[in-house]
């Protein structure tokens, strides 16, 4: 059977699969506890993300009116 990564959680007695999957009796797998250090550096990456657009967005940032839009011309 080719490798396969199925996404799965602890139900606090029992690994349970979060979707279907065929597996025989006495099936070989290979379990890695993620814990939250996925989501911890999700919520990291986010923050980032965050602060750089607070940055570049300020509330300091001059306005632009829309008269100084201008339309690119056809080549």
């Amino acid at each position: 059977m080719k490798a396969v990564t199925l996404p799965a959680h602890f139900d606090g007695k029992h690994i349970q699969l979060d979707e279907p999957f065929k597996l025989a009796p006495d099936a070989r797998l290979m379990v890695t506890v993620l814990a939250d250090t996925v989501d911890r550096e999700r919520a990291d990456w986010l923050a980032l993300s965050k602060a750089g657009l607070a940055r570049a967005y300020a509330d300091d940032e001059p306005g632009y009116p829309a008269s100084l839009v201008r339309k690119r011309r056809k080549p």
